[in-house]
């Protein structure tokens, strides 16, 4: 929660401005109204040969499972660059011919998750920084009980029925939280 101005750097309140319908954070010193929005994650089904190149996370959340390279979205770049960035930061990969695949919401985080499909250029890889290994799978050796999250899950299967079909679609879909218990 935001607690003070990022122009002023006085304490904020929180209420709803005039004309909008949401708390936001006001301040009373400057009138600066600061906005909290969703952060975009965008990632790459990066396939070779058949193969699509997964990651084993070095980090939390979720260290030692498996995930397509993919990560937050920086300031000043394309989706589809964002896509290209992460991996090769994390399986010093190279993709081209880049496409979107998937968008994923997830409200209860604050994120929309979005992946691309896209080639693996020459087959190469090695872990980046934020992996401990990185592989190739054909499809049934895809380690699907350790993904790493929902989201790559579903552009996963998602992914695996179109090539199946041998037509690519654009999917899209809202993740609810998951309780356990």
């Amino acid at each position: 929660m935001i607690r003070f101005c990022c122009q002023c750097a006085g304490p904020v309140r929180h209420e709803i401005p005039p004309g909008d319908n949401r708390l936001r954070a006001l301040c009373p010193n400057c009138g600066h109204i600061q906005y909290e929005n969703p952060r975009l994650v965008v990632g790459c089904i990066a396939e070779y040969e058949e193969h699509i190149l997964l990651c084993r996370r070095a980090i939390e959340p979720r260290k030692g499972f498996w995930t397509l390279p993919a990560g937050f979205m920086e300031n000043g770049e394309s989706t589809a660059a964002a896509a290209a960035r992460e991996t090769f930061e994390e399986a010093c990969a190279v993709v081209d011919q880049l496409r979107p695949f998937a968008l994923v919401s997830v409200p209860h985080i604050s994120q929309v998750h979005l992946f691309f499909h896209g080639h693996l250029s020459e087959g190469r890889h090695a872990p980046g920084e934020e992996s401990q290994a990185t592989r190739l799978f054909s499809p049934c050796e895809i380690p699907s009980q350790v993904l790493a999250f929902r989201s790559v899950r579903y552009a996963l299967e998602r992914y695996l029925v179109d090539r199946e079909c041998g037509h690519f679609a654009f999917h899209e879909t809202e993740l609810t939280p998951q309780f356990s218990g």
